[in-house]
């Protein structure tokens, strides 16, 4: 038996809508102990019985019954993935009838739609903002006519998961760059960045945390001591309020927040892939 109540983001595609609605869900129960798994790819009723299968053992070795977090979009498929006991959550369904009266046609379901490359222009934006977030990580490249955004932050700051994250999501590029002690010591934005002002977006974070991630990367370093940290976090805070900077937090914040409130603030508008 387990504490843990087992939990099934279940999918006819990749499983990413699912899983994150189902992790947005989950978060509103606090002090319940929840066990997740990702079943993707339900494309037939042979795969939609094997699911089931996995979720009803699931759930017999847990002594409680599961929750399934469904976006298949095929009701055979979903009336396949209820016979597993499961208390079943189907995403899409609330939405489907009124759309339908709405528009005045019934639904043509698809598997698999919502992250298959149905738009090829869009598929090549986003492979094209990777291999620039790539090229200009860490200030490998310092040409930055083309970026959408450049961040400025200290080293393990978030700089680089950021720039896959509006990479890969919205098609944005992205480049960052990393202050050095000669950029705080001057407490003046490097000379590359001042032509670029209005792309700079500022991230900053607590010390004591950013003293954590640094000593999993260089356990025992000059690099990854408080001090050191206090030191760098303060002088970029203070160069980038001088500067009139937008920052961000990024101790406890999410990947998605971060990109959100970024993309918010510097007024770029673009849809998530």
């Amino acid at each position: 038996m387990s504490d843990a109540r087992p939990v099934y983001f279940v999918s006819d595609g990749t499983g990413i809508t699912a899983e994150t609605i189902g992790h947005a869900l989950l978060t509103q129960f606090n002090g319940i102990d929840f066990r997740t798994d990702r079943l993707p790819f339900v494309d037939g009723p042979e795969r939609a019985r094997e699911v089931a299968g996995v979720i009803r053992a699931g759930g017999e070795a847990a002594g409680m019954k599961p929750v399934v977090i469904n976006t298949c979009m095929d009701p055979e498929l979903s009336s396949i993935i209820a016979e597993s006991g499961a208390l079943v959550l189907d995403v899409f369904e609330p939405f489907i009838a009124p759309l339908e009266q709405e528009l005045g046609i019934a639904r043509q379901p698809r598997v698999g739609r919502a992250h298959g490359i149905a738009d090829f222009d869009s598929y090549h934006k986003r492979i094209n903002a990777m291999n620039f977030a790539l090229n200009h990580d860490d200030g490998i490249s310092l040409d930055y006519d083309d970026a959408d955004v450049i961040l400025v932050a200290v080293s393990r700051a978030g700089k680089t998961p950021t720039c896959v994250y509006l990479a890969l999501h919205h098609g944005v590029r992205a480049a960052n760059y990393p202050l050095t002690d000669d950029d705080l010591d001057s407490q003046r934005l490097p000379p590359k960045l001042r032509a670029h002002r209005h792309k700079l977006f500022g991230l900053t974070i607590d010390p004591v945390r950013l003293a954590q991630i640094r000593e999993e990367r260089r356990p025992g370093s000059r690099y990854a001591k408080l001090e050191t940290c206090r030191r760098e976090v303060a002088d970029a805070e203070t160069m980038l309020r001088m500067e009139g900077i937008p920052t961000l937090s990024t101790t406890n914040a999410s990947i998605e927040e971060i990109a959100s409130r970024l993309l918010e603030t510097l007024g770029i508008n673009r849809e998530m892939f």
